[in-house]
């Protein structure tokens, strides 16, 4: 009987069972990380449709619906159309804006208010929706002008700002302090506000809408600018240490 029979030939060695299962292992780790990626990459996607779609089709419901507010004018005629709501709506939202925009619009906002803050219930919803419209408005005067570092709550704590106006130093008429918004993470429209000279902060490049995806990521989108720098950019005692 021979020897070397069962024996495979030079250079052909038989993958042993643990190497097979490591090969299909990253086979599967390969995949599912694809699959990952790719859901990943869609679902802001698909979250973006969705949201659109149902807007889309809520208002159109609302002109256009079984009882819908154009439903009696355009069925049956060649204006209904999936579609003609949400057209009707940018309509009367430019007729509203260009109305209100007169004088005599401004005349029928200032009636507006004066009713509506005058009724118990509607006076705190209506309040709070105006206050909200206002810090939308492009020519709001609460519109942030700078994004800015400073130590906050504590020395060596750094945090983003943003100053939102100028007033007097209350112990020294002839100084300025910067009013500066800190929010919170990762919902904005609350935070803090503190007070500090122009010496106090740092100055940044960002602009108002990279600091905003900052907050509303919780620092997970980090604008170029505030990438990490790179090991060879840090000062020798530094890098020595990492």
């Amino acid at each position: 009987m021979d020897a070397n029979q069962g024996v495979p030939p030079p250079g052909r060695e038989e993958d042993s069972p643990a190497e097979r299962r490591s090969f299909y292992q990253r086979l599967e780790s390969h995949f599912w990380r694809r699959i990952g990626a790719g859901l990943l990459a869609l679902i802001p996607l698909l979250v973006t449709l969705l949201i659109i779609r149902a807007v889309f089709t809520f208002i159109d419901n609302i002109f256009r619906g079984d009882s819908g507010m154009l439903t009696p004018l355009i069925e049956d005629t060649p204006f209904d159309f999936p579609g003609i709501g949400v057209l009707a709506t940018i309509v009367l939202l430019y007729t509203v804006g260009a109305l209100y925009a007169s004088r005599v619009g401004q005349v029928l906002l200032g009636w507006q208010r004066a009713v509506l803050t005058r009724i118990p219930v509607a006076r705190r919803i209506y309040t709070v929706a105006q206050q909200a419209a206002d810090s939308l408005s492009a020519g709001s005067q609460h519109q942030f002008s700078r994004v800015v570092f400073l130590e906050w709550p504590r020395p060596g704590v750094i945090a983003m700002g943003f100053v939102t106006a100028r007033c007097v130093h209350p112990r020294d008429p002839d100084a300025e302090l910067l009013a500066i918004y800190i929010p919170t993470i990762p919902n904005p429209t609350s935070g803090m506000l503190a007070f500090a000279r122009d010496d106090e902060v740092t100055d940044t490049n960002l602009t108002v809408e990279d600091a905003m995806k900052v907050v509303f990521s919780g620092g997970i989108v980090m604008p170029d600018t505030l990438q990490a720098v790179r090991m060879e950019e840090l000062p020798g005692e530094e890098r020595e240490k990492g």
